[in-house]
């Protein structure tokens, strides 16, 4: 993978956890350090079959950085590095095991349309964060 100036965060476009969490790092990522897109996109299935993950399933963050692949808290934990404020502090939880971090990761995602709910399309960003998607 081509090393790349902004890192691209792929996420579930019709799940609305997801959709609040792109939201939530856009206002705190001043610097415009990431971009987005949903892995239902075309963008974002050509991605998945490059990297050689299932296209049809979206239970998981794919955060693609400098070149490397990070998935799942690996992922969230890399993004919380990078905003504004005091979310870079999360970020020694990348001690705990990734087992134990996955596994908490799972129990949400498996749930997430249960307790926040689905969307029936992706979402499409506004004129002026346009440019913050792939």
């Amino acid at each position: 993978m081509e090393n790349q100036e902004h890192d691209i965060l792929l996420f579930d476009g019709v799940c609305n956890l997801c959709n609040s969490s792109v939201n939530f790092i856009i206002d705190r990522d001043p610097k415009k350090h990431f971009k987005f897109a949903a892995l239902q996109s075309d963008f974002g299935q050509t991605k998945l079959k490059e990297l050689g993950f299932n296209q049809e399933e979206f239970d998981s963050l794919v955060l693609l950085s400098n070149g490397k692949i990070y998935r799942k808290s690996s992922a969230a934990l890399r993004i919380a590095k990078k905003l504004k404020g005091l979310w870079p502090f999360l970020y020694i939880f990348i001690i705990i095991p990734p087992f134990i971090r996955h596994g908490v990761y799972d129990i949400i995602g498996k749930n997430r349309y249960k307790w926040f709910g689905k969307q029936d399309s992706c979402r499409m960003p506004t004129p002026e964060l346009k440019q913050r998607f792939v």
